[in-house]
């Protein structure tokens, strides 16, 4: 490891290229961009998932030449599925689940940048190891990544009509008493004039959505996932968890509403008691905020429950996710029926959407749920957006909700306010 005489990780793709992995989480001042690949793990279940992320979780699987640090994010990054189904060949190359070691990691520590190099072992590695980040801090640029093309028209195509059928059927099953609540997403085709600049875009999500997590994984066919999303699964650190319940929507002009509107506040005791139960087993101690809070977004606002937990001995990510995920936030309640009437009824592989992503490492790791995310490779880009659908929803209302969320990734695809 190395510090630098730089101020952005991502500028280091005027150097490298667009990157393998980027992470930027502002609540907690992380920053990481990562290039190539020193090592891939990839699962092809659930079980398999979980498995890998106790392995990555429970013991060191680097070695380090000097002093580990100690709050790297990472030093994996990767994701999975939302469900086990595949239908759409374009999520091929992400597999079930991936996670990746980068090969050059540049992460803020501080007011400072840190580099490391990663290659796998063997003779002369430790040599390698030491030239590489020679190189890198030597070149690396040292000022803020300068965003410079100009906007671009993108051709959307939506099915309305199709979602909105799916909110009726949804509303229907609810009424009859199938479920409480399920979430419907959809997908939002994009084409640009142009191949998107990724790095742009990543840089514009940043910018505009301060409190949300940016992110981006690249699978082995350069077909990215990215995003940046406002909803933590689990941030573990040793045994405390840190996680959150954030359901219930609104335009931002509408934020006093929101509390008081029982759809919404409905959708969201909903998710606050699921995470609640399902923690209680894992868990010693538990605190959750006595009442919604607001949080406010770009263009939006959501109701959120801010939760802590002291985790039993013996429970790390690997558990957490396996319990929690997919919450009622982006499955439904009962889980088990209403992922079920998602299998008949919605028509989308969601892929890596609304799945667990992010970051792990030893005794530490953060995954957020993947929304306001995309994938793009070349010029074309599906985006993916969902709504909450319980007694009282509307089509015509749930499909406004999902065009405010599709604004984010559209506004930083397109390079403007449009």
């Amino acid at each position: 490891m190395r510090y630098l005489a730089a101020v952005d990780p991502l500028a280091g793709a005027e150097l490298l290229g667009e990157p393998s992995v980027y992470w930027d989480y502002p609540p907690a001042q992380e920053v990481v961009a990562g290039w190539g690949e020193a090592g891939a793990l990839e699962a092809h279940s659930a079980q398999e998932a979980q498995e890998i992320l106790q392995r990555l979780s429970s013991a060191s699987t680097v070695r380090w030449l000097d002093q580990a640090p100690a709050c790297l994010p990472g030093p994996w990054f990767g994701g999975r599925r939302f469900a086990a189904e595949a239908t759409d060949a374009g999520w091929g190359a992400f597999g079930f689940g991936r996670w990746t070691l980068p090969e050059r990691l540049v992460w803020r520590e501080g007011d400072r940048l840190a580099a490391a190099v990663f290659v796998p072992a063997g003779p002369g590695a430790e040599d390698k190891v030491r030239s590489m980040l020679v190189g890198l801090g030597s070149k690396f640029p040292a000022g803020p990544l300068s965003v410079r093309s100009e906007p671009q028209a993108l051709r959307v195509s939506a099915g309305r009509s199709a979602f909105e059928q799916s909110v009726e059927r949804a509303t229907e099953a609810i009424a009859s008493g199938y479920f409480q609540k399920v979430v419907l997403a959809r997908a939002v085709e994009i084409e640009g004039e142009r191949p998107f600049d990724q790095v742009e875009v990543l840089a514009r999500l940043r910018e505009q959505n301060p409190r949300c997590a940016t992110f981006l994984f690249r699978a082995p066919d350069d077909t990215a996932f990215l995003g940046a999303t406002p909803e933590t699964l689990c941030r573990v650190e040793g045994r405390e968890l840190r996680t959150e319940a954030l359901a219930g929507t609104a335009p931002a002009a509408q934020a006093m509403e929101l509390v008081g509107r029982d759809k919404e506040r409905r959708e969201h005791e909903a998710v606050v008691r699921y995470i609640l139960e399902v923690l209680s087993p894992l868990a010693e101690h538990i605190d959750a905020d006595a009442a919604p809070l607001l949080l406010t977004l770009r263009g939006m606002v959501h109701l959120r429950t801010g939760i802590q937990a002291s985790l039993r001995e013996g429970v790390g990510v690997a558990e957490l996710v396996a319990a929690m995920h997919p919450t009622p936030a982006v499955g439904g309640t009962p889980s088990a029926v209403a992922m079920s009437f998602l299998l008949e009824h919605e028509g989308l592989d969601r892929g890596w959407y609304a799945a667990p992503v992010g970051w792990v490492g030893p005794g530490r790791a953060h995954q957020m749920v993947a929304l306001r995310s995309a994938r793009v490779k070349g010029a074309q880009a599906r985006l993916y957006v969902g709504a909450g659908i319980v007694a009282g929803s509307k089509a015509e209302a749930e499909w406004r909700e999902t065009e405010l969320k599709s604004l984010t990734m559209a506004r930083a695809l397109g390079g403007s306010e449009g």
